[in-house]
């Protein structure tokens, strides 16, 4: 099937994909600022009041140029939803995202198709994520073709992020998705992803579908990617392990919530919040006298329908208090830590004193 494309254009107007770096090395690549998403739950005959799923419920970072943040949590605290709201796959409710320096889509300043250009995504299922009916070197051209780059080019582009990434052109060129291993399939993602140029890549699960050696290569080519394009990652993983290896910074969240956030040595040698603590004790250890004895954590996380107020994991904290069901705790900065913050009121000056006693 021919793959549908703009007419070629010549040298002197085919778009250029340089990165520009706009605000220099100390401005923050991306900002988010309170970001928001609720789903609404359809109620019953009997039951008329509006509900709502808090995926993401009023979170803040930023992403340092040519680094990788990791975000970690267990299933359904909203890793994802995050995701998709960076790269504008779905609305957010609220909330406000900078892109070096300027506002994204509706908030004022860059468009949303130069931001998309500037921030890909690979997702988990690489099969679903590729066009069965495109060749390989057709999937990967498609894209700069559409932003308007001449078929040639797009085409020898195509074939030299082929070769980058490890598949030699002339054998995996024309072939089909169903023709490639997973691993290979995800290469194939990575360098469709890098034919735009970006300066951000978000890798959802990128790795958690291959097996431990295909997934040390994926790993060790997106390191390699990294400096050579001046790259920044966003990667979330299930996986401690991985998380440890590839990222600069941690990012903690629990309900749609941040709960901690740090520089990755910090987090996982001085972790401050019961609930990362609990998901570094749960990781799997090769020395047998460091093997977890018993569950780290007790029960379920609460209802993500019109949560509790107050502190979200206070349900299964040892240390929980009466304060801890009154007031939500705030993201403060880690004493002697500076880019180490935790919402937790054992953190918190006000309160610290009252939990830290009955955790003693």
């Amino acid at each position: 099937m021919k793959t549908p494309v703009t007419q070629p254009m010549t040298a002197a107007m085919t778009p250029s994909f340089d990165v520009q770096d706009r605000g220099g090395p100390a401005q923050p690549l991306l900002v988010v600022n309170d970001l928001k998403k609720h789903f609404p739950v359809r109620g019953g005959f009997f039951d008329p009041e509006k509900k709502f799923v808090h995926a993401v419920d009023g979170i803040s970072f930023s992403v340092a140029k040519g680094k990788t943040l990791g975000i970690v949590g267990e299933s359904g605290c909203g890793k994802s939803t995050t995701a998709r709201l960076i790269a504008r796959l779905m609305p957010p409710d609220s909330g406000s995202m900078v892109f070096d320096g300027d506002g994204v889509a509706e908030y004022g300043g860059i468009e949303l198709k130069e931001y998309r250009r500037n921030l890909q995504m690979v997702f988990q299922d690489s099969f679903a994520s590729l066009n069965p009916r495109m060749t390989i070197v057709e999937t990967i051209a498609y894209g700069p073709q559409v932003h308007g780059m001449a078929t040639d080019t797009a085409l020898q582009e195509a074939r030299d992020l082929l070769a980058r990434v490890g598949l030699a052109p002339d054998q995996f060129a024309s072939r089909y998705p169903h023709e490639l291993s997973g691993g290979q399939r995800q290469r194939v993602n990575i360098a469709r992803a890098l034919a735009f140029h970006p300066r951000m890549v978000i890798l959802d699960e990128a790795v958690a579908a291959l097996d431990k050696s295909v997934q040390a290569q994926v790993l060790n080519l997106l390191q390699e990617l990294k400096a050579e394009h001046q790259l920044t990652y966003i990667f979330i993983s299930h996986d401690l392990h991985v998380v440890h290896y590839i990222s600069d910074e941690v990012m903690v969240m629990y309900l749609g919530q941040v709960v901690e956030r740090g520089p990755v040595e910090t987090i996982y040698g001085n972790a401050a919040h019961p609930y990362t603590r609990a998901l570094l004790s749960a990781v799997p250890s090769m020395n047998p006298l460091q093997r977890t004895q018993k569950s780290p954590l007790t029960g379920d996380p609460p209802n993500p329908i019109n949560p509790p107020k107050g502190c979200r994991f206070r349900d299964r904290c040892e240390f929980a208090q009466a304060v801890c069901a009154d007031r939500s705790p705030a993201l403060n900065t880690v004493k002697g830590q500076r880019e180490h913050v935790v919402a937790c009121h054992m953190n918190d000056a006000q309160f610290g004193d009252v939990v830290q006693g009955a955790k003693a």
